[in-house]
């Protein structure tokens, strides 16, 4: 062996250098929050001492009527409202990301910019304007209706329980839909000039061109969005919190699992808080979201990596 193989490469400590910040500030803010909701979980106030009882407050969240009950319809209402977004949202934007990449579309920048606004916008006003917008007294949602002859057709949806969730899935599909329409469309940028010059000489153009050729090769950024998706309305609050209240009416039926968190360990009203089952349930939300991106990674994403280039 020669010596210069016996030489070492130094260490390149500029790279710690470089991302010590980093990992400073997302252990405290992510990680070290997050280890103290999981061991908070395993304890439970008694005689106002944190004691240490294992897994006693998920036997509760799952064996005891008044948790599990709560727990359960917040799980379904939470897979409602994730199923919306997959079946709405994405595929309508995958839909405005094709229009909006055709070359011989106008003014496409201004019609980009005005589908995205929505998404930077507060949770706070989306959720008061629609709420104003669909009022069956003083909303503007019945004037329009009856303009075009649809009157009957207007309900008050935010106040029927089995209208609520859903109608309050479109409204957060109308704020986000931006998200993934940009990312698709970056990524039918992406796709190489040669390759969509070869479909055209072989005679595929217009919409068969998009799902024989650039639907398979934005496969990978359409698995992305899904689990960002999945991420997103699992982790959802805002919205139902700001129109709906804490309570997540009428009668719980928009209670997802973020009010169902926030009851739980601030209380509200009559029902007090409790940190530890608050603890508890975020902690599931953790396994929940941790279980999705699990599959997407090892049982989806491999698939996927044949389309990439």
């Amino acid at each position: 062996m020669s010596s210069a193989d016996t030489i070492r490469r130094p260490f390149r400590w500029h790279i710690l250098v470089f991302l010590a910040p980093a990992i400073l500030v997302y252990t405290a803010f992510m990680i070290v929050p997050l280890a103290g909701t999981l061991q908070f979980s395993l304890f439970r106030s008694i005689d106002r001492v944190q004691t240490f009882v294992g897994l006693d407050n998920f036997r509760t969240l799952f064996g005891d009527p008044r948790w599990s009950a709560g727990f359960w319809n917040a799980l379904w209402n939470n897979c409602w409202f994730f199923i919306v977004h997959m079946l709405v949202q994405n595929p309508v934007g995958i839909l405005l990301a094709a229009l909006l990449s055709s070359p011989k579309l106008r003014f496409a920048a201004l019609y980009r910019t005005a589908i995205f606004i929505p998404t930077i916008l507060s949770f706070v006003i989306v959720g008061f304007v629609w709420k104003l917008i669909l009022s069956p007294l003083w909303g503007i949602a019945p004037w329009l209706m009856s303009s075009v002859g649809l009157r009957g057709w207007f309900a008050p949806w935010l106040g029927k329980e089995e209208h609520a969730l859903t109608a309050l899935s479109l409204i957060s599909v109308w704020q986000f839909v931006g998200i993934p329409m940009m990312l698709i469309y970056a990524a039918l940028l992406s796709i190489p000039d040669e390759v969509i010059e070869a479909a055209e000489c072989d005679g595929i153009t217009g919409m068969a061109q998009f799902w024989k050729i650039k639907l398979p090769l934005i496969l990978p950024s359409i698995g992305i969005i899904s689990i960002l998706t999945f991420v997103g309305n699992f982790n959802a609050f805002d919205l139902i919190y700001t129109a709906q209240g804490a309570l997540a009416g009428p009668n719980f039926s928009t209670d997802i699992l973020g009010t169902f968190l926030y009851r739980a360990f601030f209380g509200f009203q009559l029902q007090l808080g409790d940190p530890n089952m608050g603890a508890t349930i975020a902690t599931m939300m953790f396994f929940i979201i941790l279980a999705g991106v699990c599959v997407y990674l090892f049982a989806i994403q491999t698939r996927l990596r044949r389309y990439q280039f």
